[in-house]
């Protein structure tokens, strides 16, 4: 499975990626080793919202759309 996910990060920004284990990738967040350049500053991240895909390439598709939303659309994602 393959995932695209949003964390919020400590400062209350928003942060979306894609991984295929999300175990994985939130302990990478959060221990600054091989976490995104963007959250390493931003510690600790906590999974606020994830969409399960069967390709990456649909995942990675999905967080490309995820990241043209407005700020009020994603919390409006999160929310639903």
């Amino acid at each position: 499975m393959n995932y695209t996910y949003m964390v919020k990060c400590a400062d209350g920004t928003l942060y979306t990626g894609w991984t295929n284990c999300l175990e994985k990738r939130l302990k990478a967040h959060n221990s600054g080793r091989n976490g995104a350049k963007y959250t390493k500053t931003k510690r600790p991240v906590s999974l606020v919202y994830y969409e399960g895909f069967f390709t990456k390439e649909e995942a990675m598709k999905r967080e490309y759309q995820i990241k043209q939303l407005t700020r009020e659309r994603k919390l409006e994602l999160i929310n639903f």
